[in-house]
């Protein structure tokens, strides 16, 4: 362990799933005169300090709030440069996740991205599947309500179909319809920036879910600060 890296507090309890609002780029570089897209590259930094801290911590899940349905409304040069920053990110996670034996995932309109980013992410996921560490889920393309009506159109095929019966439908029906399915829901939500909301992140599988906000800006957030939020 290096001089700057943090040490890791006493913790009574760990998270099993920590979701992550990553908020706070555009500020970021604002308040020092520069491009937007500055500060979405100093956030990627900041996305591998927060994996770095998760796995050390000890949690099994990481799900990050990486690029939304909405943000596809931004200026072109904007998503676009996003979207290389993005790929370049992919195909770092190939290596540096099967070296530390971390798999990755994804959730969202993932046929929404660009076919190489499809490309490179489908390869990151493929290299580490057989990792057994901690596993980070990727928010791409994502929309809480979007989520859930893609859930229910599925639920009601299967009703159409008669391989679901209308009596039993329940919560669990729900769940196991969700992008995250195959995941726990998150004990721990955080959120970057000072903004108190969800932004239409895990609507429904937040509803019991731990809310740590700091004003912290994303680019700024490092393993200390994550730390913080578990204590």
């Amino acid at each position: 362990m290096s001089p700057s890296t943090p040490r890791l507090p006493n913790l009574e309890r760990v998270p099993k799933h920590a979701a992550i609002i990553m908020d706070g780029n555009g500020r970021w570089a604002k308040q020092r005169n520069l491009p937007r897209i500055e500060g979405h590259k100093r956030g990627a930094d900041s996305v591998e300090e927060a994996v770095t801290a998760a796995d050390r911590a000890g949690v099994e899940f990481l799900t990050l709030y990486a690029f939304s349905v909405e943000n596809w409304n931004r200026p072109k040069t904007e998503v676009k440069a996003l979207m290389r920053l993005l790929n370049d990110a992919l195909r770092k996670y190939k290596s540096r996740f099967g070296e530390k034996n971390i798999r990755l995932q994804a959730i969202g309109r993932l046929n929404d991205l660009p076919e190489n980013v499809q490309k490179s992410l489908h390869e990151a996921i493929s290299a580490t599947s057989n990792c057994t560490g901690m596993t980070v889920i990727l928010a791409l393309s994502y929309s809480g309500r979007v989520e859930l009506v893609e859930a229910f159109k599925s639920i009601y095929r299967e009703l159409e179909l008669g391989h679901l019966d209308p009596a039993q439908l329940n919560e669990k029906t729900i769940d196991h319809h969700l992008y995250t399915r195959y995941y726990p829901d998150p004990d721990l939500l955080i959120r970057t920036s000072g903004e108190m909301r969800l932004s239409n992140f895990l609507l429904w599988q937040l509803s019991y879910t731990e809310i740590h906000v700091t004003t912290t800006l994303w680019p700024d957030f490092g393993q200390k600060d994550f730390f913080s939020a578990l204590k």
